[in-house]
């Protein structure tokens, strides 16, 4: 069912269309359809069903099947359809915790082995931001008085900021006040927000940058900046595991992921 492509060298490949299709034929294959019954469907035919399926999704794993054909197809319709039905049984953070964080890891295994292309993670990656700031919107009316602000932002050139959206609805959900500062934001501009009397919490997510031998520079900058402040400074995400021998000021904490930082907030 499933046609490879050759390289010059007789290697054997699949394209994201070969991907796509296997991903439908396990959605229909765990839905009763026997594989004898596939194979001799035409491609629209396995696309036709496969999407009907996964419009009426049932379970986390047929949830993410549907999210990943929505993404290898660039079907907008299939992934709010999917996410519309998750919301009759689930709560906003049920499915970002229970679906979105396991498929943003296998969208992750995709990227290391060069299956994805950037705009298929790229689409995919807006499409979730987009109902991150939905529901962050409809949370911002509620938030109560408090003296302490949480700022949120990316280090230079780092653009992965779905995890730094879904912290800040939850900082926002819980009362507190955020300003969320976004990508690619220069370390000197944090200088402007401790000129004020307000508590301020700094919350940095760091990914991809900065590149692994800059990390401990970057570091002891941000040292600089907090030093002789009451304020504070968080940072969390991958390049944490890349700090060895800096020793950081009590203001500074650092936490390897998103859910470690909020047992904690």
């Amino acid at each position: 069912m499933l046609e490879p492509k050759r390289t010059e060298t007789n290697i054997r490949y699949y394209t994201p269309e070969n991907l796509t299709k296997l991903l439908n034929i396990v959605l229909l294959n765990k839905n009763n359809f026997k594989i004898s019954k596939i194979a001799a469907m035409s491609e629209d035919e396995i696309t036709s069903q496969s999407r009907e399926l996964a419009f009426s999704i049932a379970t986390n794993d047929e949830a993410i099947n549907a999210f990943k054909v929505s993404m290898f197809q660039f079907d907008k319709i299939l992934f709010n359809n999917t996410y519309h039905k998750l919301l009759h049984k689930k709560t906003f953070r049920e499915i970002f915790k229970d679906v979105f964080i396991p498929f943003l890891d296998h969208i992750g295994l995709l990227w290391q082995t060069e299956t994805l292309l950037p705009a298929h993670e790229h689409f995919i990656s807006n499409l979730i931001a987009q109902k991150i700031q939905l529901n962050t919107e409809k949370l911002q009316y509620s938030i109560s008085n408090t003296n302490k602000t949480y700022v949120l932002f990316l280090p230079e050139n780092e653009i992965h900021e779905l995890g730094l959206l879904y912290l800040n609805y939850e900082l926002v959900l819980r009362g507190f006040h955020t300003i969320y500062l976004g990508q690619s934001l220069p370390l000197n501009n944090l200088n402007y927000f401790l000129e004020g009397d307000r508590e301020i919490c700094f919350i940095a997510s760091l990914t991809i940058q900065p590149y692994d031998d800059k990390v401990e520079d970057y570091f002891s900058e941000i040292d600089e900046v907090m030093h002789n402040t009451n304020n504070q400074f968080i940072a969390v995400g991958r390049k944490i595991a890349k700090i060895k021998h800096l020793e950081l000021n009590d203001s500074i904490k650092l936490y390897d992921s998103i859910p470690d930082l909020l047992k904690v907030l």
